[in-house]
């Protein structure tokens, strides 16, 4: 199983973003990587400096979100929604793109999947992939 190490996600994304703005050809997951990013102008200085992306912490204590946990969970979903893993997942984010524009309806999905995953981590065991959906679907349906 392909395991990266913090820096070798961070220096992924960076990548990914550099080759984009070159216009140079991106490879398997490098196209949906720059995709996310362009979709995260706030993140744009960051992907284009390599050594502040991998020497730079942010920490929740203080209120900061991670912006390579962010776009690692986009590329996450996106995977998730390509194979419909969990199972009912394409569904339920189609549910929610009725209601609000496909960024938002990911962002929805991100807060649900960082949810379960806590609840995993904090029961230390399995992510629970049934509550995963099921909390897209409360959502979309709360919408």
């Amino acid at each position: 199983m392909f395991n990266p190490s913090r820096d070798q996600v961070r220096q992924f994304f960076c990548t990914a973003w550099q080759k984009h703005l070159d216009r140079l050809p991106l490879v398997g997951a490098e196209v949906a990587a720059a995709d996310i990013a362009a979709r995260h102008p706030e993140y744009h200085p960051l992907l284009a400096d390599s050594t502040a992306a991998t020497t730079q912490e942010w920490a929740p204590e203080g209120g900061q979100m991670n912006p390579f946990l962010h776009l690692s969970l986009h590329l996450a979903i996106h995977e998730q929604l390509s194979i419909d893993q969990p199972p009912g997942i394409r569904a339920a984010f189609d549910s929610l793109r009725g209601r609000m524009e496909s960024h938002a309806a990911e962002h929805v999905l991100l807060e649900c999947l960082g949810e379960t995953i806590w609840h995993a981590q904090r029961a230390g065991g399995q992510m629970d992939a049934l509550a995963y959906v099921d909390a897209i679907r409360r959502k979309a349906s709360q919408l």
